[in-house]
């Protein structure tokens, strides 16, 4: 599937949906996007499945978020395209009616930090780290800042949003971003264990809450990527993105 940019498992009625570039840190670029939004489709269609795990591979990162080689290679032009694929990535894991749990297991950052915002529950060892650090990409905080909103208070979003600081999973615990502590070996295992926990609930009774849950938010997230498209336009015009980018890809040169 997608290149085999995402992995699909499965251990009994429970479905482990797996970003697969470690050597990336499992960045989103279009085929990892385009292959996760597949998988969380045919997740969704498939009766057998009662619940999904989002995990990243390699252990050192869930998802570092955007690629940035793909978005130092963007175009104004090719922005609200862009934003739009992401909103639909982000979309598909909202629209799964079967409980969603993200093991973090390894960095989150950015898109992936906002990947696992849109699942149900968040797993994490106390020393991982994770955040939304786009401002420090030249990139405004919109769609991450909002999905922030659906668990956090303002001072803290706002803490995190305008200063772009990654925090540990036990500091991210403490302010409700995450569900559960777990050691670094057993982040995966514990998600799949309350992943099978959850699969055993009434299915419609989970599939109505976790519409209710949606409705309840999808007008401020439609909102949210309206505005971040204005807002992502307004940072191209002014260069910063391409030049954070440009200046990260340098760096990164051997």
């Amino acid at each position: 599937m997608g290149g085999n940019t995402v992995q699909v498992g499965r251990i009994g009625c429970v479905t482990v949906i797996t970003l697969n570039r470690p050597e990336r840190m499992n960045a989103v670029n279009q085929e990892l996007r385009s292959a996760l939004i597949t998988a969380m489709q045919v997740a969704e269609a498939d009766p057998t499945i009662r619940a999904v795990v989002l995990a990243g591979a390699g252990g050192k990162a869930f998802c570092a978020g955007q690629d940035l080689t793909e978005s130092a290679a963007m175009q104004w032009q090719d922005l609200v395209r862009w934003l739009n694929a992401q909103r639909d990535m982000y979309q598909s894991v909202r629209d799964l009616n079967k409980p969603c749990i993200a093991a973090m297991n390894g960095v989150a950052a950015g898109a992936g930090f906002q990947i696992a915002l849109c699942a149900d529950l968040r797993i994490i060892a106390p020393t991982t780290r994770i955040g939304q650090p786009e401002v420090k990409a030249g990139l405004a905080s919109i769609v991450g800042s909002y999905l922030m909103t659906l668990h956090v208070s303002h001072t803290h979003n706002v803490a995190m949003s305008l200063g772009g600081e990654l925090i540990t999973g036990e500091r991210a615990y403490e302010i409700g971003l995450v569900t559960e502590l777990a050691e670094p070996d057993a982040v995966l295992s514990r998600a799949i264990e309350v992943a099978a926990g959850y699969a055993q609930l009434p299915a419609t009774a989970l599939r109505v809450s976790k519409q209710r849950f949606r409705e309840m938010t999808q007008a401020g997230f439609d909102e949210a990527v309206m505005a971040g498209i204005r807002a992502q336009l307004e940072c191209y015009a002014d260069g910063d993105p391409q030049r954070a980018a440009a200046a990260f890809l340098e760096r990164k040169r051997p």
